[in-house]
């Protein structure tokens, strides 16, 4: 925490908590995984920077996305500790997601346009797919939805 926060800048577990739409329990998780960080005023209680709302707001969405808490950890890597994150920072943690977003993105389309063809997983078999899946082919290349990987 920086030296200009001050109890009034700060903010309760619980307030933080109504404020994200996460559970308090969530919020010790992900500062016990280090996405979020809290302080202790003179009463022991924990509080949490503003900057925290952004943490757990991305987090949120990131795990909606299907992104891992290893994965959004590493985005976050590059979040300072020792002052107010920047645009430039908060821009970082945007590129570093940006790959594995477009990644999710490409194999979400290629889903929804295979939905109603074979995907290569080999539930249509020889008799339903000799043109995807001639001679039953994709056999060879073990379980799994070959086609859309």
């Amino acid at each position: 925490m920086s030296s200009q926060d001050n109890d009034e800048t700060l903010l309760a577990i619980g307030e933080l908590a109504q404020r994200s739409g996460i559970a308090v329990s969530a919020i010790h998780f992900y500062e016990s995984k280090g996405l979020v960080r809290s302080t202790r005023n003179k009463r022991n209680q924990r509080l949490f920077s503003r900057r925290e709302l952004r943490v757990l707001g991305l987090i949120k969405v990131a795990q909606d996305l299907g992104f891992t808490l290893d994965e959004i950890g590493e985005a976050f890597s590059g979040i300072p500790t020792d002052r107010v994150p920047t645009t430039r920072d908060w821009q970082r943690v945007s590129r570093a997601l940006d790959e594995a977003l477009q990644a999710k993105i490409e194999l979400a389309t290629r889903m929804r346009n295979k939905l109603n063809q074979c995907i290569g997983c080999g539930c249509l078999s020889l008799n339903d797919c000799p043109l995807r899946n001639p001679s039953d082919e994709l056999a060879e290349k073990g379980p799994g939805p070959h086609l859309l990987r």
